[in-house]
């Protein structure tokens, strides 16, 4: 198998599958890699912090607290603009940053659609973070797939659409 990965990083995939047509593991690998959607990502990071209070919830987060939130953007595309871009980063942190100075040192559970609507959990903000910039970017080729907000260092929640 080690034979198989260093000639991988050696040829191409094309050359690959030719050279080692006769290697069970290798056709195996082969076929894995032809069944993967391949797709372009990039990742911004933005923080904020806010408070919150978790309606319905039997401890010590239905009382108001605030945390520092961290949250991790993911955007993928299949295809790169004219000059090799996926999407500029700058315009990507521009939406972003819409929804930063919106919840940024504000109480949660006093904006929509935290407000009534959606308790503001890691969960929630998550997906409202995913729905809202997919629909500032003008850009149908780039979609927002993933966020992961983090309320600690150590306690983070993932949103994720296909």
């Amino acid at each position: 198998m080690r034979r198989f990965f260093d000639k991988l990083k050696k040829r191409s995939y094309r050359h690959l599958v030719h050279l080692n047509a006769h290697d069970q593991n290798s056709k195996k690998f082969s076929s894995i890699l032809m069944s993967m959607a391949s797709f372009f990502e990039v990742m911004i990071e933005r923080d904020f912090s806010s408070a919150h209070q978790l309606r319905g919830y039997k401890g010590k987060c239905e009382n108001l607290h605030g945390h520092n939130y961290k949250v991790e953007i993911y955007a993928r595309g299949e295809e790169l603009n004219n000059i090799g871009l996926l999407i500029d980063f700058g315009d990507l942190k521009k939406a972003a940053d819409e929804i930063v100075r919106y919840l940024d040192h504000r109480n949660l559970n006093e904006l929509p659609p935290f407000d009534e609507e959606l308790n503001p959990s890691a969960e929630n903000i998550a997906r409202y973070f995913v729905e809202y910039l997919n629909t500032r970017l003008e850009d149908d080729r780039v979609k927002v797939y993933k966020v992961r907000c983090y309320e600690t260092p150590t306690s983070v929640a993932t949103y994720q659409i296909e």
